[in-house]
């Protein structure tokens, strides 16, 4: 994967892996397995801000080994596609390893660590019992209480899930938080891997209100239609419900103020809105994500699903809005700090996160090792750049919402029970299907024996019968009982280490294919008929 080359620096310790055992690292991550403080205090010694991984921005899937045809880098790494912001053109990053002198080794340790003997440890009741505990809803007032000046959870009741939302998505509470349907990205998010997820977004009041200062619901519904629109680069959309006569304007064209399900020309927002710059492929400014990851809840019905207890809570929010010949200059910029062999560093915001050189400022709440929810420390929020700042296929640094099913249907809490498998746009199979047969297995490492086992013959090739007999994404992608309360197992393991920095897959025992070490002219890379085009978003049936 290609580094991040910085806009905006902050001051830093670079370390190398060996910095794992010095007195130094072992005294942080000593402070953290001890510390109960929502706030994690670094010691006294540690300079401004110590990178045990300075290429951290590189993930752990970046060093699988493709055995010269295995693909699963296809899905970050791709060359810009006409009109949208994203110009980082990084396809070359299917067919060649281009990592820095500290990025060639492989940093992520987790991955070696062998926790079957561990995992075993825990009996199914314990960890049952554990993901069902909500070590969300203390964490505002915690965060109050220790001064902390940056954006505080104000979604209630999000460790519910579904039940803290209405119908349509929107929080019950009134924080206007609206979760969407969006199919998980392939395949760190699939629940086989060992995490479940959602994701909220919340547009700024302007887009909530009308003209007179006063909250509209249609007009909140229209604006979210508009931008779902102006994402996936369309004109007309489908809309929950929309009543025309209060917003005041004909949004689906019929020539009256009725009830409109579509909106036929997505070009200007509507309300106190009315007038901002709205452009295709760009969120606005003030633009607002809740991401949360959870462990791979088990109903009693058997079924799986978001579990109450949240590994991490993400927040993001797009400070500030650039046009798209600036974006193009910063992507010209960072190849340039690539070329001159800079490692990567971004703007510490202090409790606000860090600044993703591109407008959006990021920063999360993880685990800590009792299970209680709190700051992540500056690089724990490093990592996090890799995938929302420095891949090609992002569309303004967002997986999810691009991949939000079409219109009415998309606006609700995640669900993948009846959720067909969408192929992407410019493809007639079925992404998943695709995925599996491009990436040879059911994860990047090709290490989820089970979905070998139930998608793959015994040759190796797809089982595309298999497949039609899937109802839907859920029967595709959700592990069995027996797998999930083992990844379960596996991560806590990672949470009582507090060791995020060394990675957070819950792999159960060391994965083969992967690399310990990089040689970036040596290592075997893929053929030209193994390098694919791709489109994050989806072609989704009406």
């Amino acid at each position: 994967m290609k580094s991040i080359r910085p806009l905006l620096f902050s001051f830093l310790t670079i370390a190398t892996a060996s910095a794992a055992e010095t007195p130094l690292y072992r005294q942080i991550l000593d402070s953290l397995k001890s510390g109960d403080s929502v706030l994690p205090q670094l010691p006294p010694a540690a300079p401004v801000h110590t990178l045990y991984n300075a290429e951290g921005v590189v993930p752990p899937m970046c060093y699988t080994r493709t055995e010269v045809k295995n693909n699963p880098c296809y899905v970050c790494h791709q060359d810009g596609i006409e009109g949208r912001e994203n110009v980082m053109n990084d396809a070359d990053l299917q067919e060649a390893y281009s990592f820095s002198d500290v990025g060639m080794t492989n940093q992520w340790k987790n991955l070696f660590e062998d926790r079957r003997e561990r995992v075993k440890a825990i009996s199914d009741e314990e960890i049952l019992a554990y993901i069902a505990g909500d070590n969300y809803s203390e964490l505002p007032s915690r965060l109050r209480e220790a001064g902390f000046k940056g954006w505080i959870p104000d979604l209630k009741n999000l460790h519910l899930g579904k039940d803290a939302f209405d119908r349509h998505g929107f929080a019950k509470d009134g924080s206007h938080w609206v979760a969407f349907n969006y199919k998980p990205f392939p395949s760190t998010f699939w629940p086989t891997n060992g995490s479940t997820d959602d994701v909220m977004i919340r547009l700024p009041e302007a887009f909530r209100t009308g003209k007179d200062g006063r909250h509209s619901a249609d007009i909140y519904k229209a604006n979210l239609a508009i931008l779902e629109a102006a994402i996936k680069g369309v004109t007309s959309i489908g809309s929950l419900p929309l009543d025309e006569g209060k917003i005041g304007a004909d949004l689906d064209g019929d020539g009256t103020l009725g009830t409109a399900t579509r909106i036929a020309k997505a070009d200007a927002w509507v309300g106190a809105a009315q007038g901002i710059h709205l452009e295709a492929h760009l969120y606005p400014e003030g633009t607002e994500f809740l991401h949360t990851v959870r462990y791979v809840g088990i109903g009693k019905d058997g079924t799986v699903g978001p579990s109450a207890r949240m590994k991490e809570v993400r927040y993001s929010r797009k400070a500030r809005a650039y046009s798209k010949p600036m974006y193009a200059r910063k992507y010209e910029l960072e190849a340039m700090e690539k070329e001159r062999g800079n490692l990567p560093a971004y703007y510490d915001l202090g409790h606000h996160g860090l600044d993703n050189g591109n407008g959006w400022a990021l920063h999360g709440f993880i685990e800590d090792r009792k299970g209680r929810l709190r700051a992540m420390t500056y690089e724990e929020n490093f990592s996090c750049m890799g995938c929302h700042n420095s891949v090609g296929s992002t569309i303004d640094k967002t997986f999810s919402f691009p991949r939000k099913i079409d219109g009415s249907k998309g606006w609700g809490y995640l669900d993948l029970k009846g959720m067909p498998d969408a192929p992407n746009q410019g493809e007639s199979l079925g992404e998943i299907a695709t995925y599996l047969a491009r990436a040879g297995g059911g994860s990047e490492f090709r290490n989820n024996d089970e979905m070998t086992a139930r998608w793959f013959r015994p040759d190796g090739s797809v089982d595309h019968e298999k497949l039609k007999s899937a109802r839907d994404v859920y029967d595709l992608i959700t592990p069995s009982k027996e797998r999930a309360l083992a990844l379960n197992k596996a991560y806590r393991t990672i949470v009582e280490d507090q060791d995020y920095i060394f990675g957070k897959d819950p792999v159960l025992a060391p994965p083969v294919n992967v690399y310990e070490k990089i040689d970036n002219g040596n290592t075997p890379t893929l053929p030209p008929d193994r390098i694919f085009k791709w489109n994050i978003l989806l072609d989704w049936p009406e």
